[in-house]
């Protein structure tokens, strides 16, 4: 054992896939490099990317990444306050996307043998799909002791976010990147 947390396999896959639609979705820093969402027109094939798998190559049209580009400016509200402490906030634009989305429990056979409880939206569409998901792993991460592992990187400017699996809950930075820049600043002016 790695003595890191582990999430549910569905929830963490879900959180994921959250944090990688968060940021390459909306505006902001990466790092200290300016962030913005795709130009419309090319952002069902960045969507595509974002949610293949090996065993799943999503068929993306325009208008779903654009829903997709929706989705991801509601799931940053939900890390930005879940970071910043403010659950109640989380967890309100949580039940609103679940309600949005219509969020169904459904035990689904899972790879390999067994059942696995997953998440289903009110119809089949990418965006509902994989809203629904997300929203339901993202409450199941917020309704629980795990609340506090959902994070946005905290080296300014970068905001990207991200969810902490370390076994201390002590992760503060999006990337070894951003950390090794903060640490590197620290050190100079420690020298000065």
């Amino acid at each position: 054992m790695t003595g890191q947390i582990h999430f549910d396999s569905h929830v963490h896959t879900v959180t994921e896939q959250a944090c990688k639609l968060v940021n390459a979705l909306t505006p902001g820093h990466d790092g200290t490099r300016p962030v913005q969402p795709p130009p419309a027109g090319g952002r069902a094939r960045v969507v595509g990317d974002l949610l293949a798998r090996p065993d799943y190559q999503p068929r993306v049209e325009e208008a779903d990444a654009d829903g997709m580009v929706a989705l991801a400016e509601s799931l940053r509200v939900v890390f930005e306050a879940a970071a910043g402490g403010d659950l109640d906030t989380a967890a309100t634009a949580v039940n609103a996307l679940m309600r949005e989305m219509g969020s169904v429990p459904q035990l689904d056979r899972a790879r390999g043998g067994g059942w696995a409880l997953h998440f289903h939206g009110r119809d089949p569409g990418l965006v509902i799909g994989w809203g629904a998901g997300i929203a339901a792993g993202l409450a199941l991460a917020i309704g629980s002791d795990l609340a506090g592992r959902l994070g946005v990187c905290q080296a300014d400017p970068c905001d990207r976010v991200f969810v902490d699996t370390s076994k201390n809950a002590g992760r503060r930075f999006c990337s070894t990147r951003c950390q090794s820049r903060v640490k590197a600043a620290a050190h100079r002016a420690r020298q000065r």
